[in-house]
């Protein structure tokens, strides 16, 4: 179906009436409702398509649902580990089923308060459908008309599933099906090396299952190596079994056993096993190719630093541009949608203090570049590390399996990357995206206020690791 209405573009300040609405958007996610509050802000139209359930991946099978998960497993887990002398402490029988409806009935809450209550107040027209695109552009939901100024593609990412000989009949787990077990599992096999798989497996580690990790390359690739390392040792200490480069043949089920077999030779078995090797942009059933919307090889649509793609009428935003998936960057995305699509000055993201975290026991946090990237692009570096045996904080607290990394420029001190492992390394992480925002040298860390007795104390260590020796200084003295 084609149109030849005359097609006006909405503004700010002059807002034209040829279209239905402003802005629709597909998907109804971080990026989507983002997009959403801003143009209502601006008193600006809006239709929002969701074909399943409102709120995208974070509330309703990403972020909220295994974070809730996580911590509650943390909880029983050092509840088992005794790490003090003199306070015993034991974890209890596991009402599995209670742990999960606890979770839903978080995930139902905040679906309820911070989406569908929002778009109600917000005045969001929400429509149940699937949605493809017409010439114009115009969308199709289920043989709906929805006409619109702009239109913005926010419709996530979903779990990749490796061609494995055998896989699609062995009745795997995903990341989000997984969540929703009835039963504990007995044992657990993993594929994957990434945030998805680490959070999963040690969840349900911490929970009482044997779980074994197959990463296909290396794990948590592209973090410090001086982290991967204590990573590892602390999985192994948990009993979490990793294999790196498992390049796997053929995967089985006997029963109620799935076998998993590598190239060399080598067998796993559990009773379930978990996909978790990443996620692909959603673009299936969308017709992109009919209103000339570019794709890259991954799925992904292809957008420009600015969000806009190959039709000028046209966004993207969120996992869908195969951008870091992580929600709030989709949310930093949809707004910056609204501003360049209604006004004139175009605006761009800059993802140069992005944090990246990982809720894995220890914690990974990261913002910068790594000391391999600032390689890669010839600057000259260099770099100081303090172990957690070292802080403090992680003493007292007997978590002293982790490290704290800073790379600097070597001419200027300014710092270019931060890097941890920590319980509380999450929270600390902020200080080095204001460090990086500020452009901040290691001489203005080493002499910031430190608040003593915090995992952020590592910060400030690791900083004054570059012009003094530490073992010469006192755990409460500069």
């Amino acid at each position: 179906m084609s149109s030849e209405r005359p097609r006006e573009s909405a503004t700010r300040t002059g807002r034209q009436t040829a279209f239905d609405y402003d802005l629709a958007i597909v998907g109804s996610g971080g990026a989507a409702f983002s997009a959403a509050i801003t143009a209502r802000r601006a008193d600006l139209r809006v239709v929002m398509i969701e074909r399943g359930t409102v709120g995208g991946a974070c509330v309703n099978i990403g972020c909220i649902p295994s974070k809730a998960l996580l911590a509650a497993a943390e909880s029983r887990h050092r509840a088992d580990s005794a790490r003090f002398p003199g306070v015993r402490t034991a974890g209890g029988p596991l009402d599995f089923a209670a742990l999960i409806a606890g979770k839903d009935a978080i995930v139902e809450r905040l679906r309820q308060q911070k989406y569908v209550d929002i778009a109600a107040r917000q005045e969001i027209e929400i429509i149940e459908g699937d949605a493809h695109f017409l010439e114009g552009p115009a969308l199709d939901v289920d043989g709906r008309w929805i006409d619109a100024a702009h239109y913005l593609l926010a419709t996530g990412a979903e779990p990749a599933i490796p061609e494995i000989p055998g896989l699609a009949d062995s009745g795997f787990l995903t990341s989000t099906t997984a969540m929703e077990l009835e039963e504990l599992p007995e044992s657990l096999v993993v594929i994957g090396g990434g945030p998805v798989a680490l959070e999963q497996a040690q969840l349900f580690a911490h929970l009482g299952t044997r779980v074994t990790l197959l990463v296909r390359s290396t794990l948590a690739r592209g973090e410090e190596p001086e982290i991967v390392d204590r990573l590892k040792a602390a999985l192994a200490s948990e009993g979490i079994r990793v294999c790196e480069r498992a390049h796997i043949t053929a995967v089985g089920r006997a029963e109620h056993v799935v076998h998993v077999t590598t190239d060399d030779g080598q067998e796993y078995r559990a009773a379930h096993l978990l996909v978790a090797a990443g996620r692909r942009p959603r673009t299936g059933g969308l017709h992109l190719d009919d209103v000339g919307v570019g794709v890259g090889p991954g799925g992904e649509v292809v957008v420009g630093n600015d969000m806009s793609t190959s039709n000028p009428r046209i966004w993207g935003a969120g996992d869908v541009t195969g951008h870091p998936q992580f929600v709030y960057v989709a949310a930093k995305q949809g707004a910056l949608v609204v501003a360049n699509a209604f006004e004139p000055a175009a605006r761009h993201i800059s993802y140069r203090s992005m944090p990246r975290i990982t809720f894995t026991t220890p914690t990974i946090a990261s913002v910068g570049m790594t000391q391999a990237q600032a390689d890669e692009v010839g600057m000259d570096c260099e770099s100081r590390l303090v172990d957690l045996a070292d802080i403090p904080r992680a003493i007292v607290s007997r978590t002293s399996i982790g490290v704290v990394k800073l790379i600097a420029e070597r001419q200027t001190g300014r710092i270019l990357g931060v890097h941890m492992l920590a319980d509380g390394a999450g929270d600390a992480i902020l200080a080095g995206v204001y460090a990086i925002d500020a452009g901040m040298t290691v001489t203005d860390l080493a002499e910031s206020w430190d608040p003593y007795l915090t995992i952020g104390e590592g910060l400030c260590l690791a900083a004054q690791a570059f012009t003094r020796d530490l073992n010469t200084l006192s755990c409460c003295a500069v």
